[in-house]
This record gives structure tokens, C-alpha cells and sequence, in this order.
């Protein structure tokens, strides 16, 4: 929780590859449990090279993850895998993308965990929230959220809907963000990051950076500004791209100042991550 992307890469990438070399020569129930496993560490190094801002390594990894699901002829990882997938394509901007995806993992909602479905759902809200569709948004949230204490499963992998304080909150409070409802996002928000621990620096940081792209667009610049100085301090210390692409949205936010104090404000705390990227 306190390293960046780039510090971890090589250590989860090692695991997998001693991983693969095992699957090589083991048989019948081993080779099954080492495929599901390399399935998740491809899975975990898929989202740090996302955090870095590597959209082709995540890609990339996020293939693997596929094929190596697939492999494993576990429903759930194959679910699992094609929800990884649709992340890329949020990140890409691709909402139609994300809903294609999602959708192919709830038509066999019945052989799935709650959690895979929840997923899903919450993955098929963001794509909606790419297509303006805030009412959809809103319905798969709500249907998320009516199968969350249905989470049960003893799997290692995917388990943010548990670990993540408010973790259908987030999900909704950045499809808000999206559809640029400033002053519904922001309150969200507010509540969201009472419940994170300071030790979680990347997602503190991910979210108070769209908190205040939510004060930018309720035309709140000076809350903005202050939660921004905080921000740019954790994307320089970790180096995460995410963080570095939400302030980017803020500085977009943020053009009504552009020429005003604020906006010379925002400039001066920023200069350290543009310099750094």
C-alpha cells in the first residue's frame, strides 16, 4: 500500500514467471490450482503496469490473465479476467467496449460467485457513466450493492469489494464525477475518504484527486486547490500514473481560473508531478 507501481512490477512478475515454469511439469490438480494462481499474480501485474500509465503492458498482462483463465477452466477467473479486460477499456475511454465485456461475464451470472457478478456490475456502471447514462449507472450500482453481503467465497483474488472501505461508493462517486455532477460526486466523496486509512496512499490519493475535480465543477476552485496541494504530494512519492491522470482532469477543470490566483495556485503545487512524469 505505500509503494508505487514501478517498485512492484519486478517483484509480482517473478512470482508469475516461477509460476508458469511449475505449470510446465506439474499434472492433474496441482497444475489446475498453479494455473489459477499464475492467473491471479498475471492479474495483479496487469493493474500495476495500469497504475504506471503503461496501457500496452496492461494490456498486455491482462491477456495473459485471459489465457491463462481460460486454462484453468475456473468460471470465475474467466469472469474475473474479461472484468480486467473491461478496466482497460474504461481507462481507454471505450465505454461501448466496457458494456460488451461486462455483459458477456453476467449472461453466465449463474454459474458465478457474488463477487465476479458484483464486479461486473460495478465495471458495466463505469461504461455507462462513458456513454452519459446516469440512470443505468445508478441501477447496477444498486443491484451491486443488494448482492454485497452475499459475498462469501474463500478465493484469493478480487477481493476489493471486501477490503475497500465504501467500495460501491467509490465506484459510484467516480461515475458522477464523469457525468459531471461536481456537487453529487464531491459529497461522495467526503464520505468515502473518512473511511480509507492513510496507509492506503495510492487510493487516497486516486480519490482525493477526483474530489477535487468534483469541487472544480460545482465551482468550489478553492477547495480544489487545497485538496490538490495533498495529491501532488502522493503522486510524487509514488509515481502512480492514475494519480498523475486524475490531477491532469483537474488542471482541465480548473481552466475557468486558468489566469486567476487559484489557477496560478493549482500551477505552482502541480509543476513537481509534471516535472517528475
Amino acid at each position: 500500500m505505500f509503494l508505487g507501481p514501478h517498485d512492484l512490477i519486478g517483484t509480482v512478475s517473478a512470482q508469475y514467471q516461477l509460476i508458469d515454469k511449475l505449470v510446465r511439469s506439474a499434472k492433474g490438480e496441482t497444475r489446475r490450482g498453479l494455473l489459477r494462481a499464475g492467473a491471479a499474480y498475471a492479474a495483479l501485474v496487469g493493474w500495476l503496469y495500469q497504475d504506471a500509465g503503461d496501457m500496452d503492458g496492461a494490456a498486455f498482462w491482462r491477456g495473459v490473465t485471459q489465457e491463462i483463465a481460460v486454462r484453468s477452466r475456473d468460471p470465475h477467473l474467466i469472469g474475473y479476467s474479461l472484468v480486467n479486460q473491461a478496466q482497460v477499456r474504461t481507462d481507454l475511454g471505450d465505454g461501448h467496449a466496457v458494456v460488451d465485456l461486462c455483459e458477456a461475464v453476467l449472461d453466465d451470472a449463474d454459474r458465478l460467485v457474488p463477487k465476479v457478478r458484483i464486479m461486473a456490475m460495478q465495471q458495466q456502471a463505469h461504461g455507462a457513466s462513458l456513454t452519459g447514462e446516469r440512470r443505468v449507472v445508478d441501477q447496477l450500482l444498486d443491484r451491486a450493492d443488494r448482492l454485497l453481503p452475499c459475498v462469501d467465497d474463500d478465493l484469493p483474488w478480487g477481493n476489493a469489494c471486501r477490503r475497500t472501505p465504501g467500495y460501491l461508493e467509490v465506484q459510484r462517486a467516480t461515475c458522477y464525477g464523469r457525468l459531471g455532477l461536481g456537487a453529487e460526486a464531491g459529497s461522495l466523496w467526503a464520505q468515502v475518504l473518512a473511511g480509507v486509512p492513510e496507509t492506503a496512499r495510492r487510493d487516497r490519493g486516486v480519490y482525493m484527486a477526483r474530489q477535487a475535480t468534483a469541487a472544480a465543477a460545482a465551482r468550489e476552485p478553492d477547495q480544489a486547490v487545497e485538496i490538490a496541494r495533498t495529491v501532488a504530494t502522493i503522486a510524487v512519492e509514488t509515481r502512480s500514473a492514475r494519480m498523475c491522470r486524475e490531477l491532469a482532469t483537474l488542471e482541465r477543470a480548473m481552466r475557468p481560473w486558468h489566469d486567476a490566483p487559484v489557477g496560478r495556485d493549482l500551477a505552482e503545487i502541480l509543476a513537481p508531478v509534471t516535472e517528475g512524469s
